[in-house]
């Protein structure tokens, strides 16, 4: 497979349908050689065991430093000064800084405390319905897959309702970047989300609550002490990847019972089988599509293919979801499939802490979404739908979807920010 057969990997018409080229990925070339938007070299590894194994591979670092031969230093892409605390966030760090971080926030999603908020996440999915159930037409995005979850994580980090909107919109901005040219144009928003999230941490300072963001602030006092660089990139990753990857399992796995109609009511008739289905969903749309950066630390093989030192590889998690190595009939969708060891929130010490509330709130979302519109159905060919720019999330842009409600004739319109 040449570099030239390589479709653009953050163009909304290919995550529309990716699989075809995944699955020629991993039986001609699972570890492929591509060039990024960016116009960066990464290799793809599309194989199930080979990502598995690679995402738990200490050879492979998140912080491209880490992985310079001696004496070389990578030239890292151009980041304007006030966003350089930014490049401090968990996600992009290896040993001792990543676990420090990471203990820092994961007692606030254990399972425990998760279950905690079913109430909350019911009562906010009920309060959206509600307010469009006399409604002709309905932005089931918009009005639905969308707020949910950035109101759970906005509650949770103390972001006052009149603003989330506002941080929506920069962290849809921010997470479609793939190129130079993108980076440049989203410099304006990265300004003032940063000066947002300064100006909120500095109210939580003088009226803590007991929010994480105040939480977080008091940690500081603590031995394991946040930084004022890695406070701020706490916020901001958590506040984006809080929601993201849960609007997107919303309204892709959504779509996804809405094609297989045989799913969709067995689902119907047996609601305990919430939970199989939302890891059958995971598995099968694969919201986050592509694993963040990691870079070899030194000449590292995978299934016969050599990717050199200092260079980056990306592991496909939606391909290693569908490879029919692991899993029988990867592409159809079984609500009932078991076992099911989706990779959907990654492996290793990165693997996602948010897991627990994205599961309790899909399985919410989805659930009370078909009790109560139980004759949604498509209004549009599949092909039609548009999805979110982006290399590594997997989102629908714009979805109509007709519905009919007991004893009430209704058209449901579907559609996001594109």
């Amino acid at each position: 497979m040449t570099q030239t057969a390589t479709p653009n990997l953050a163009d909304p018409r290919f995550k529309a349908r990716p699989h075809p080229f995944y699955a020629r990925l991993r039986s001609e070339a699972p570890v492929h050689r591509v060039q990024l938007p960016d116009r960066q070299i990464a290799w793809l590894v599309t194989r199930y065991d080979d990502v598995a194994a690679a995402l738990k591979d200490p050879r492979f670092a998140k912080n491209p430093q880490n992985a310079q031969p001696v004496g070389r230093r990578r030239r890292d892409p151009w980041v304007p000064a006030f966003a350089r605390p930014l490049t401090r966030n968990m996600l992009d760090l290896d040993e001792p800084d990543h676990t420090r971080l990471r203990v820092l926030v994961q007692k606030a999603f254990t399972p425990r405390y998760v279950e905690q908020l079913q109430s909350r996440i019911q009562a906010i999915s009920d309060q959206l319905l509600d307010a469009v159930q006399h409604e002709r037409s309905l932005d089931l995005m918009a009005a639905y897959a969308l707020p949910l979850p950035v109101t759970i994580i906005a509650e949770m980090l103390g972001v006052p309702p009149r603003h989330r909107a506002t941080f929506t919109r920069w962290s849809n901005s921010l997470v479609a970047v793939s190129s130079t040219w993108e980076r440049l144009r989203v410099v304006p928003t990265v300004w003032l989300f940063i000066r947002y999230l300064r100006r909120l941490i500095a109210y939580r300072r003088a009226h803590p609550g007991d929010d994480l963001t105040s939480g977080l602030i008091r940690a500081e006092t603590e031995r394991d002490r946040l930084s004022a660089d890695e406070l701020l990139a706490m916020i901001v990753v958590l506040l984006i990847a809080g929601h993201e990857t849960t609007v997107n399992l919303i309204g892709g796995g959504t779509l996804a019972l809405l094609e297989h109609p045989d799913q969709l009511d067995r689902l119907k008739q047996d609601p305990s089988l919430i939970k199989s289905a939302i890891e059958e969903l995971l598995r099968y749309t694969s919201p986050v599509d592509i694993a963040t950066e990691r870079f070899a630390r030194e000449d590292i093989v995978i299934a016969g293919q050599s990717i050199p030192q200092g260079e980056q590889m990306l592991a496909v998690i939606g391909s290693a979801n569908h490879d029919e190595r692991k899993f029988a009939d990867p592409d159809g969708l079984d609500i009932t499939r078991h076992p099911n060891e989706h990779l959907a929130f990654g492996q290793g010490r990165h693997y996602c802490l948010g897991a627990p509330l994205a599961r309790l709130e899909g399985a919410i979302a989805i659930s009370t979404l078909l009790r109560r519109m139980p004759d949604l159905r498509l209004a549009q060919p599949p092909e039609s739908l548009s999805w979110r720019r982006g290399i590594f999330l997997r989102g629908l842009g714009r979805f109509r979807s007709p519905a009919k409600r007991r004893g009430q004739e209704s058209v449901h319109s579907w559609h996001a920010h594109p």
